[in-house]
């Protein structure tokens, strides 16, 4: 009476080589999610940016008013420079407002892919156990 064929476990030369796909895998998977989440990172970076030159370019147009509404105010002493003066101090507090956000925009930027971190610490820490249960 013939027994079945007990499987066999695998052999060293497989189990790296299995070890080798495996890694190698693992550290592709890793490095598309850094590249996914520094291409977030830079997206918000750059709306920070944008407000900040938003901001720049309203506090730009608002220099151009307090300029012409120097002009007005010394050549005619009318009401038409009480005009140029709120619409140069509208534009300020504008300027302040969009400026303000995307510095906070980009105060809250980190450059560091902190999932990918999270992932190869636990991956790391995994391996190491299994290590440490596989170990005679």
């Amino acid at each position: 009476m013939s027994h079945p064929a007990k499987p066999s476990e695998p052999t060293v030369p497989e189990l790296m080589t299995r070890l080798s796909e495996q890694t190698s895998r693992l550290v592709r998977d890793e490095m598309r999610l850094a590249q996914a989440e520094l291409s977030a990172k830079a997206k918000q970076g750059g709306i920070g940016a944008g407000f900040l030159g938003a901001g720049g370019i309203l506090a730009w147009f608002g220099f151009g008013a307090l300029i012409a509404t120097a002009i007005l105010a010394l050549t005619l002493v009318l009401p038409a420079w009480a005009a140029a003066l709120i619409v140069t101090a509208i534009l300020f507090i504008a300027a302040a407002i969009v400026a303000l956000l995307g510095k906070k925009k980009v105060e809250q930027l980190s450059l560091a892919p902190e999932r990918t971190i999270t992932n190869v610490n636990r991956d790391v820490a995994e391996v190491k156990e299994h290590s440490r249960h596989d170990a005679p």
